[in-house]
């Protein structure tokens, strides 16, 4: 189905319409079941996301990345891996953390300040969110080499930004993958700002799926609202990967509704008029268009679902900020297996510096 849709001529896979609809002939043919549980984690990623921004106003929790309007693709994606796939994550992709399983006060207690909390559980093939944009990329190709090296059934993902495909790493990494025939899943995140850089400002190429030609394997546009497509174009793709027939481009086509990060100010560099073109595209209240015309919702299944993900929230909210604050210790221990002098002095500076209770 991805090779229908040819990014240089501009086609992009989408399976929902803006009123719900699904085509026919590329609805991916999930069981109601399914429909629901995709929704139930949207709606959960959308209330731990709003309620990260709540904690950071608060000084609860730390610069935080939010995912609004990122939903949909985050979902959709990992919805559609396995237990035996990799994951290389960006810092973005808390619907992804949530779906493939990671415990979100583990994800909060990361993003409050600990390291702790990247500690991915057992039986989890999750690595740690990547801050240097685009280098989780090769990284992910390096996986793949070994994966195929081991003939195992699986595929490496790896997710980015649209201003990772400006760096020599997303270069180096998917031209390897090409030549290689690495299993990975590349998946780029278009939500339209590098931080305050547009996306016609990162490359002249009509679609940053078409890169993908020049490695020498597919690239797809899907429709980075719509969780069906994503869904769709992630499970085929990493079908291919397992089979042995290389690695994919999806560039799910969004936009982030939200800032940057706590950091930033986007009306600095955004027109109020482009972002409420996008709230009217919002992915959660078009795939519960899609979920009504299948008899799926109604609102008294709503607020059944909006207090399940508010209870789960708060839950985890309470167990991370129960743990015990990152030390001065656990700020300079994990990155060498002994210590260099230079960072003894720093160290020792710093504990000398703060008053007995925080040292």
């Amino acid at each position: 189905m991805i090779e229908r849709f040819d990014p240089l001529k501009g086609e992009r896979l989408r399976v929902l319409d803006e009123d719900g609809r699904a085509a026919p002939d590329l609805d991916p043919g999930l069981s109601d079941a399914v429909l629901r549980a995709l929704y139930e984690r949207m709606v959960r990623t959308r209330t731990a996301d709003a309620k990260a921004l709540k904690l950071q106003r608060q000084g609860r929790l730390g610069t935080y990345a939010p995912s609004l309007g990122h939903e949909a693709a985050q979902v959709g994606l990992a919805s559609a891996m396995t237990a035996d796939d990799w994951f290389f994550p960006y810092f973005r992709d808390l619907g992804a953390y949530l779906t493939l399983g990671y415990p979100l006060a583990d994800y909060f207690h990361f993003w409050m300040g600990h390291e702790a909390g990247l500690r991915t559980p057992d039986g989890l093939n999750i690595f740690p969110i990547s801050i240097p944009v685009g280098s989780q990329i090769p990284q992910a190709v390096g996986a793949g080499i070994a994966v195929k090296s081991r003939k195992l059934r699986a595929a490496v993902v790896t997710t980015f930004g649209d201003g990772a495909t400006s760096e020599g790493d997303f270069h180096e990494g998917l031209n390897y993958a090409g030549v290689y025939r690495t299993p990975n899943v590349f998946v780029c995140i278009n939500n339209q700002y590098a931080i305050s850089v547009p996306r016609s400002h990162q490359t002249a190429a009509a679609t940053i799926a078409q890169k993908a030609l020049a490695y020498g394997f597919p690239g797809v546009q899907v429709d980075g609202n719509d969780v069906l497509a994503v869904y769709a174009a992630a499970r085929e793709a990493l079908a291919t990967a397992r089979s042995g027939g290389g690695p994919t481009l999806i560039e799910a086509y969004t936009y982030r509704l939200g800032d940057h990060t706590t950091s930033d100010d986007a009306a600095r560099y955004r027109a109020k008029e482009e972002v409420q073109e996008w709230v009217l595209k919002d992915p959660l209240a078009r795939f519960r268009r899609h979920l009504a015309l299948k008899g799926l919702w109604d609102e008294a299944s709503e607020k059944e679902i909006q207090a399940a993900a508010a209870d789960s929230v708060e839950k985890a909210v309470a167990e991370a900020e129960a743990r015990p604050p990152a030390s001065v210790d656990d700020i300079f221990a994990y990155t060498y297996a002994a210590m260099p002098p230079d960072l003894e002095i720093q160290r020792a500076e710093l504990k000398a510096s703060l008053p007995e209770g925080r040292r």
